[in-house]
């Protein structure tokens, strides 16, 4: 079971991969995540449901294409409907009104995160892809079955093969939680969020992003978290400098006179 945490991850969509040059000019590959809309679409409370927690929802998704279940759900917190749900355990001092949508600085530049998210299926592969086993010998003594697995079974007792023997089957598609992962940059006004490194889940798939529970998170985090709240527009890119007025013509210091030398 999950622990409650001090603040909420979100849920945002993987768009894929880009590349940055530091300042001391190392290539730097990064992984780029939308917020994609994200916002609290339900709180769960001890009071009414035994527990605390957010529920999220991100991405656009058709009100025709929603069950009336969940249509009436979204219609209740007076969002859009979303493609995805999940929920993050929280402490009782870390709800936020239901409506209100994460921004891109809810994390800061060179924080610790954990991602998870499910990872490229690639279909039925042999026991070499899929566990890494080093094969039979590619010559001697060998026939046709190089890239075997071997045995698989037991003798008369117990007379089967026990569950989990690492075999050929379905490799990937399964959840998968990357640690410790870092924060190289965010982008407030597009809702990006840029990871250095590699981020499981293929292209255009939705990932849960919160703050490492292995490393001591960063003291300038907003605390409960960085959001806007339900029908706030977002706020202007920056306040106008005042325009500096050019000196008037009569205060302009008058060019000396010149006398041409005559011939």
């Amino acid at each position: 079971m999950t622990l409650p945490a001090n603040r909420t991850g979100v849920l945002a969509k993987k768009v894929g991969m880009t590349r940055f040059f530091d300042e001391t000019g190392q290539h730097v590959p990064v992984t780029v995540l939308s917020l994609d809309g994200c916002q609290v679409t339900a709180q769960r409370t001890v009071e009414k449901d035994g527990y605390t927690a957010l529920q999220l929802g991100a991405g656009a998704k058709k009100a025709k294409n929603e069950s009336n279940a969940m249509r009436g759900h979204f219609a209740k917190a007076q969002v859009e409907p979303k493609r995805v749900v999940a929920e993050f355990r929280v402490n009782a001092d870390a709800l936020i009104d239901v409506g209100a949508e994460f921004t891109a600085d809810h994390f800061v530049a060179g924080q610790k995160v954990d991602i998870q998210g499910v990872t490229v299926g690639k279909g039925f592969a042999g026991a070499m892809k899929r566990w890494n086993f080093g094969g039979m010998r590619a010559t001697h003594g060998v026939s046709v079955s190089h890239r075997a697995h071997g045995s698989t079974g037991n003798r008369q007792d117990p007379g089967r093969t026990f569950p989990g023997k690492k075999m050929a089957g379905h490799l990937g598609q399964e959840t998968v939680t990357t640690l410790n992962l870092t924060v190289w940059k965010v982008d407030v006004e597009r809702g990006l969020i840029l990871i250095k490194g590699a981020v499981p889940g293929a292209e255009g798939s939705y990932v849960k992003v919160r703050d490492a529970i292995k490393k001591a998170a960063p003291a300038d985090l907003p605390r409960p978290g960085a959001f806007r709240k339900a029908g706030e527009t977002p706020a202007a890119a920056a306040a106008e400098e005042p325009a500096v007025e050019d000196a008037p013509a009569a205060d302009a210091p008058a060019p000396e006179a010149t006398q041409e030398g005559e011939a």
